[in-house]
């Protein structure tokens, strides 16, 4: 009879390809996780893994054994949350994936009165500019600006949110007037690196009839401290303005970005309750957020008006 315990094992070392990896999740050591892997082949009678130079490989029976075991996962995740947590409250640990703009200015918040709420859960936010594998396990959950187009998953759009070119009010004093998109010419402007750009719906430059960047990252946070430095003009969130005070919208008539957010989870964790209920509390607590912060950030000083200039 193969034991559940094996089988978690088998699931961490299928998603991540790696013992160490897997074992830094499951917080045991790598040679744990190998023993636990034979014990699990030895059961099963075949080999369930083969060692390739990218990692750990699932064989035809290990390919063949994932989806099983994915839905005992499932079913004992759902037993344990219909029985555990005292006063229906979420318990264990969860992970979500998101872009760094909102993993830095919104899902702190959101996450801390989800987490003062419910005592004993644990979450974990990784903050990466790209898209998640929720099939290999990167994430319970994902963020994304937008839908995906493949995979077994579920997508629930959480809501709006805008965008406006800023400018540090320090060096917009230091430089001529802008009142329409020909004065942007002559500014150093800021933005993401191109050739690592993930969704179309990152690419600003169009909107401000530029070719090219002349400081870039692939961090929406790095931008951000650019700006808030005097070091040139970028599109910044209108969420993030109410963190960098110094920080003046431009031509808000002209250039007025809408992008939106959507929740994107694997299919079969649709029946799992605990997830169901984390999900629900994230997305009310994002839209909440983004409504909260947008509305800060559109009050003075942020809007540069023109009769200042």
């Amino acid at each position: 009879m193969t034991d559940w315990d094996d089988l978690r094992v088998f699931l961490a070392v299928a998603r991540s390809e790696s013992l160490s990896r897997a074992g830094r999740a499951l917080r045991l050591d790598p040679a744990t996780v190998g023993r636990r892997i034979a014990r699990l082949e030895v059961a099963v009678a075949a080999p369930l893994f083969v060692k390739s130079p990218q990692g750990y490989v699932l064989t035809d029976a290990g390919a063949r054994l994932l989806p099983h075991a994915e839905r005992t996962e499932a079913a004992v995740t759902g037993a344990l949350a219909e029985v555990e947590g005292e006063a229906g409250r979420l318990t264990g640990s969860l992970r979500i994936g998101a872009p760094d703009g909102c993993a830095n200015y919104l899902l702190p918040q959101v996450v801390t009165r989800i987490c003062d709420e419910n005592p004993g859960l644990e979450v974990q936010i990784v903050a990466l500019p790209r898209v998640f594998n929720l099939s290999k396990r990167e994430a319970d959950m994902a963020i994304a600006v937008s839908r995906p187009s493949a995979g077994r998953l579920t997508v629930q759009k959480i809501t709006d949110y805008h965008l406006h070119l800023a400018g540090a009010r320090d060096y917009l004093a230091a430089h001529a007037p802008i009142v329409g998109l020909g004065d942007l010419r002559g500014h150093r402007i800021i933005g993401y690196i191109p050739d690592m750009i993930h969704d179309r719906e990152l690419d600003y430059l169009s909107e401000l009839g530029a070719e090219t960047v002349a400081l870039a990252s692939n961090s929406v946070s790095v931008q951000l401290m650019w700006v808030r430095q005097g070091a040139g003009l970028a599109i910044v969130h209108d969420f993030a303005l109410p963190f960098a005070p110094e920080l003046d919208r431009l031509l808000p008539d002209q250039i007025a970005l809408s992008r939106s957010f959507y929740l994107i989870r694997h299919a079969d964790d649709r029946r799992v309750a605990r997830l169901n209920r984390f999900a629900e509390a994230l997305a009310d607590g994002l839209r909440r957020e983004v409504a909260r912060l947008e509305s800060a950030g559109l009050t003075a000083p942020h809007i540069r008006r023109l009769t200042e200039l």
